[in-house]
């Protein structure tokens, strides 16, 4: 393994961690790609023919399009990941430093080649081909965090009993097995919330509709979130009492890879602000819809830039009188939030 310039150090050579000792806003921690996404697709493509599309992103993926996100709504985010010495994994570092992601929990090794994600966007959607082995170790400790993101793998994570984690969000990834297990529900125990789409919700609780798929989560977390696309979203919060459906908004959608990182993403910060569960929804809601008009995942993700300049033209323009008022909290959340 290589970890040289793992961390930055000051001139007293103390690490990023060390100058950290009061903790992050968001600790994330999972599996990182290097994404490459097409875009313009009509259809996919086939065998013995060459397809020219009309649009390309490429960047960090995985758990950092939730650290990207969390950096760019004002959030001190701390992330481990392993990074592979290799281009693709130096561009990554490079983007995600770049970003504001603080990297000092995250390593790079040597003899590791970082998993690459091509994504073709078509028809509304995308299919992923990805490409990787397992991981290195990579030893944590995570710094105090008001709030945790993890990728919830088949292996128990050691030190998620630490102290100082804050309230864990629980990220889950495509089953390749296509068991969806139930028993992953049982896992959930010591996290805050756990935020599937409509489709992995009900394989794992084995029910027919979002609503009963929402209502069985609430069992296991006390904040069960399922997010479906562009019918929006539907939650219930165990620890405020209050439960909320929220519709899609109409957007021109370019490309949806990471879309429901960004969602995801955006909730958690919202939740860190206090606000009412349908408003941390349509906050979520709306910055997963602006990222669906750029390719890609990490580096789409609006921020409060494109935050405030979709209000200002919702504002500006004649339109659907409900967005308006169901978007009316932004007003004051901006001000207060943009230049955190």
């Amino acid at each position: 393994m290589d970890d040289s310039g793992s961390a930055r150090t000051d001139r007293g050579g103390r690490t990023n961690a060390a100058l950290h000792a009061d903790g992050v806003d968001v600790f994330v921690s999972g599996l990182l790609f290097h994404d490459l996404v097409l875009t313009g697709l009509d259809r996919p493509p086939k065998p013995g023919t060459e397809t020219w599309t009309t649009g390309m992103g490429a960047g960090p993926g995985g758990i950092a399009n939730f650290a990207v996100t969390l950096a760019r709504l004002g959030l001190r985010v701390g992330m481990a990941a392993a990074f592979g010495d290799d281009r693709h994994g130096r561009d990554c570092w490079e983007t995600l430093d770049a970003e504001g992601v603080d990297l000092s929990w995250s390593r790079r090794f040597v003899d590791w080649t970082t998993p690459v994600t091509v994504s073709l966007a078509y028809d509304g959607d995308r299919a992923l081909v990805s490409h990787g082995t397992t991981p290195p170790d990579l030893p944590v400790a995570p710094p105090r965090a008001r709030a945790t993101v993890l990728h919830v793998g088949p292996e128990p994570i050691p030190w998620l009993d630490g102290a100082g984690l804050g309230l864990i969000f629980a990220d889950l990834g495509w089953d390749p097995s296509g068991q969806w297990a139930p028993d992953v529900l049982v896992r959930l125990a010591r996290y805050h919330a756990f935020l599937p789409n409509e489709w992995e919700a009900m394989a794992y609780t084995r029910t027919d509709s979002p609503e009963a798929a929402v209502a069985r989560l609430a069992e296991f977390v006390p904040l069960a979130v399922v997010t479906r696309g562009a019918d929006g979203v539907i939650a219930i919060d165990g620890s405020t009492g209050e439960t909320a459906s929220v519709t899609g908004l109409p957007v021109d959608a370019v490309d949806p890879t990471g879309a429901g990182d960004v969602f995801g993403a955006s909730l958690v910060a919202a939740t860190l602000a206090g606000w009412p569960l349908a408003d941390r929804l349509r906050f979520a809601n709306l910055s997963a819809a602006l990222s669906l008009q750029r390719p890609g995942g990490s580096l789409s993700a609006p921020g409060w830039a494109g935050i405030a300049a979709w209000w200002r033209s919702v504002r500006s323009s004649p339109g659907d009188p409900r967005i308006l008022r169901d978007y009316a909290f932004l007003a004051d959340v901006i001000p207060t939030l943009e230049g955190a």
